[in-house]
């Protein structure tokens, strides 16, 4: 019986446990690449768990992909922040870290949702504990035409 909590506890570790850590527990924002995908100052590309902003690089201009920009880099810009991770995996298809990003005891991921700058993004497993949380957030800034919901004529994040 012990043998087999260990294994499973070294599994778990090896699997992503919420304890185990996928990079940075905190670093530098060297810029926002656009509203919900940052880079720190050492080069690790962050992508916040949960969220997905209309576009705003590569030539897409997207109805309020700008201000998503605009507001996640007044937040995190040349600031130091927080990086905590998900349980269900560490990177997403680019290669990039997924994480909750806290500034100043605020966490960016939820701000964007609940401001109504972003959608809420669910590829499972990542994020599984949070989903319902996020889906929430997202339908009251619906219902209140918060930012995008009222701005914007198609949604495309939607």
């Amino acid at each position: 019986m012990k043998l087999a909590l260990l294994v499973g506890a070294v599994g778990l570790a090896a699997c992503g446990a919420p304890d185990a850590t996928c990079g940075p527990t905190s670093g530098v924002v060297q810029r926002a690449i656009d509203g919900d995908t940052i880079e720190l100052t050492t080069g690790e590309r962050i992508r916040y768990l949960l969220v997905d902003t209309p576009e705003s690089v590569n030539g897409a201009t997207d109805c309020y992909g700008e201000p998503a920009h605009q507001l996640n880099s007044d937040l995190v810009a040349g600031k130091t922040v927080q990086l905590a991770y998900d349980d269900a995996g560490c990177t997403d298809r680019f290669d990039r870290l997924l994480a909750y990003v806290s500034v100043d005891g605020v966490e960016v991921n939820r701000l964007l949702v609940e401001r109504g700058y972003a959608c809420v993004l669910y590829i499972p497993p990542a994020g599984t504990d949070r989903h319902v949380e996020f889906e929430n957030l997202e339908a009251a800034a619906r219902a209140a035409g918060r930012g995008m919901w009222s701005a914007c004529t198609v949604v495309t994040c939607d």
